[in-house]
């Protein structure tokens, strides 16, 4: 094997948070460089958040157009050329790659493709060449969970990689059924999309409720309402004990409130979740620990207990109220390059607060703490919720599901915690997030002025709600 090549910053993986390390590396006049053996750009330009965005539009646009909200407005059928809408999806993919990530490489920083292992803990091998690094930064990201579940190597089972065009498990025509095993986000997204489309969907959740980790009860339900609205069935506390083929789908057994019952469908999809890629790297020849989960432990610093090898997105877990999310990881990515080549000057990463966004429709956004996460804590609680038929832009677009609730500390006031499901709720969780950053009160949001009728004033009538009836507010929550 030929002789190492040498780099400033060696990155293990190419998504987000390795472009944004690679990307700062250069600015501080260092060489980089990045490996990848699937595509580059990493999971949420290629599998995860574009592609399900992209295709959960035009969802959209066909239910509103079958089911439109307004008298005077007639139902019609959009024609679906489900093969179409993956192209266009794929150009628009591809696109936003090229722009973003491929468009980037050269100068100082650079990608090798294949298979990355350490041999120690300065060096990996990649497609055959050894690379080492003065630094290196752990980026590998994760990938979905596979519970054991007998029988389901015995199907062709999907995941969420199912929306990239580079994988052989994309679906590339409608089923006309689907399974999808797990309440999370990803279920709920894909499963209403899916149904949209004119798939029969079945969810499946061995929790008493959708979204039963870190989310308010509140969330769960109302979002459970809007699916079973549209005619998806949901199983709450429900355990899958076998999958197997059956009459060219799939079968699947599961016991539910003291029975057990089949379900057939054309396609499983296995939506239970993430976990960090570190079972494939070699990463015992690092030194590097790891922690109960498979995620590498690091510090504040975002530097694991090897000094000169940091981590930092999907692949370190929740270290230090971290989530798997593409942001986090951008932001994280270019902090442990900064740390790695800033001396004494380190940055600590601030996990506080981390908006959070649910592309179901109606969108469902959080920040901060759930009721149950504050008095963990210690806080005495002010909290309340309310339906979204009490905000004015609500009523005006006649569209009132879901709900909007606040967490503060009783004593203090300081705003702890929003919780929304509604109307661009991704979009409004925003106002929330800057003011938490820095500390606001429930009285902040009740003097700011928000613009009449939007859905933000949400935010400032759950507010007013600390002091007095919402429902007896004038027309701009006064």
């Amino acid at each position: 094997m030929a002789s190492a090549t040498h780099f400033d910053l060696l990155i293990l993986g190419s998504g987000s948070t390795a472009f944004a390390a690679a990307l700062t590396a250069q600015e501080l006049g260092k060489t980089a460089v990045m490996t990848e053996e699937r595509t580059v750009g990493g999971t949420c330009v290629n599998r995860g958040c574009l592609p399900s965005k992209n295709l959960i539009e035009a969802a959209k646009l066909r239910y509103d157009a079958k089911s439109p909200r307004y008298p005077g407005l007639a139902p019609c059928e959009l024609a679906l050329d489900f093969g179409e809408l993956v192209r266009q999806k794929d150009e628009v993919i591809h696109g936003y790659r090229k722009k973003k990530y491929e468009s980037l490489l050269g100068g100082q920083f650079s990608i090798e493709e294949g298979h990355v292992e350490f041999v120690d803990a300065r060096t990996v091998e990649v497609g055959g060449k050894l690379l080492t690094g003065e630094r290196v930064l752990i980026a590998t990201g994760s990938r979905p969970v596979l519970p054991d579940i007998p029988g389901l190597d015995t199907v062709p089972y999907l995941t969420s990689d199912l929306l990239t065009n580079d994988e052989p498990m994309e679906m590339r025509g409608l089923p006309r059924s689907l399974v999808i095993v797990g309440g999370g986000y990803i279920a709920l997204e894909l499963g209403q999309m899916f149904s949209r489309f004119g798939t029969e969907v079945t969810i499946i959740e061995r929790n008493p409720r959708l979204l039963f980790h870190g989310y308010e009860p509140e969330v769960g339900l109302s979002i459970a309402g809007v699916l079973a609205d549209e005619g998806i069935r949901v199983l709450t506390e429900a355990q899958v004990r076998q999958v197997g083929p059956s009459d060219g789908g799939v079968s699947v057994t599961v016991f539910a409130k003291g029975a057990q019952r089949e379900i057939r469908a054309e396609r499983i999809l296995v939506a239970t979740g993430r976990r960090p890629n570190t079972d494939r790297i070699g990463v015992e020849r690092s030194g590097v620990e790891l922690g109960a989960r498979g995620e590498v432990r690091v510090d504040r610093n975002l530097r694991t207990n090897v000094p000169h090898i940091f981590a930092a997105g999907d692949v370190i877990g929740s270290e230090h109220g971290s989530q798997m999310a593409t942001p986090v990881g951008s932001r994280d990515g270019g902090i442990a390059a900064q740390n790695a080549f800033g001396g004494e000057n380190a940055r600590e990463v601030d996990h506080r607060v981390i908006p959070r966004a649910i592309f179901t429709d109606h969108q469902i956004a959080v920040v901060g703490m759930t009721e149950e996460e504050a008095l963990a804590k210690g806080h005495r609680c002010w909290c309340n919720t309310l339906p979204m038929s009490i905000v004015p832009r609500a009523g005006a677009i006649r569209d009132t599901r879901g709900i909007v609730k606040m967490v503060a500390d009783d004593d203090t006031e300081e705003v702890l915690g929003v919780a929304m499901v509604g109307h661009t709720a991704a979009e409004v969780i925003h106002e929330a997030a800057m003011a938490m950053r820095f500390g606001a009160k429930v009285r902040d949001f009740i003097d700011l002025l928000h613009v009449y009728p939007t859905m933000a004033e949400a935010l400032k009538i759950v507010a007013i709600s600390r002091y007095k009836n919402p429902e007896k507010l004038s027309c701009c929550a006064e």
